[in-house]
């Protein structure tokens, strides 16, 4: 028996892996802002008789004190952890600051798996196999991160704040595969395709219309779940891996993956957290 955190994971591909890690034998713990969603996957524990392995704890993850009070929670439940899932997302098409002064495509989709990522890793290391699954989009052709704007202050843009996101999140794969050459956990980036799930966020009517259009071409939950599935129950051996839509892709490439910009990146979050 595994032991699962699912950021995002009340509902979409979040969902579906909580699902999966409980229909397996798993204790899953999803991490969620709506209790609603919460409750219900609570009941749907229930009704697969695995009640007593599954865990819901609500949190704003755009927050950063939420993400820290969540690592203290979830390591006060689990003194090993196996497997660390993030896929969190909220789009906005309008620029949104949180509460603590973070934009917060940014806070949510990448400070929060950052924070995630670091703080989990003490309890990660205990166990025999851990990994954390990044579900973002490696192998994709994205623009480079706005040193000058992290915050999307200059012409924000929704999906341009995504993407942003995205390059972040490769380059958070690489440096912690450098900064924790020498331990266990495995840092897997997967861009799970096109995938008809929630698409929770804020939209415009525009951008309203082209999602209710990918929603309905976009593969099933289940199908962009499984190969994820496959990496959970038995992680590469590698430090740093990546995978679009099951295929596994180089990590080498200097523009997806840029080691100088990763370790860049990696003090400047540092700066930002610490104000």
């Amino acid at each position: 028996m595994k032991s699962i955190v699912v950021s995002g994971g009340n509902d979409g591909i979040g969902g579906g892996l909580a699902l999966a890690g409980l229909e397996r034998g798993d204790k899953v713990v999803v991490l969620g802002r709506s209790t609603e969603k919460g409750k219900a996957f609570l009941a749907a524990a229930e009704e697969r008789g695995a009640g007593d392995r599954a865990v819901f704890i609500p949190a704003d993850l755009s927050l950063v004190s939420e993400n820290k009070r969540v690592i203290d929670e979830i390591t006060e439940l689990f003194p090993v952890l196996d497997v660390l899932v993030l896929c969190a997302r909220f789009f906005r098409s309008a620029r949104f600051e949180t509460a603590e002064g973070y934009e917060n495509t940014f806070a949510l989709e990448y400070l929060s798996r950052y924070l995630l990522s670091h703080g989990l890793t003490e309890i990660l290391e205990k166990s025999e196999s851990p990994v954390i699954v990044n579900v973002a989009g490696p192998g994709m052709q994205k623009p480079g991160i706005r040193w000058n704007d992290l915050q999307s202050r200059q012409g924000y843009n929704g999906v341009g704040a995504q993407m942003q996101a995205g390059t972040a999140n490769d380059l958070l794969g690489v440096s912690y595969a450098a900064n924790h050459a020498g331990g266990r956990t495995r840092y897997v980036l997967v861009n799970p395709g096109s995938t008809g799930t929630s698409f929770a966020g804020a939209y415009d009517p525009a951008t309203k219309a082209q999602v209710e259009a990918m929603k309905r071409m976009g593969k099933p939950v289940a199908q962009a779940v499984a190969p994820i599935v496959q990496i959970i129950e038995a992680p590469p051996a590698e430090p740093l891996s990546a995978y679009v839509e099951g295929r596994r892709i180089g990590v080498d490439h200097p523009a997806l993956f840029d080691k100088n910009a990763a370790a860049r990146l990696d003090v400047v979050t540092e700066e930002l957290l610490s104000r």
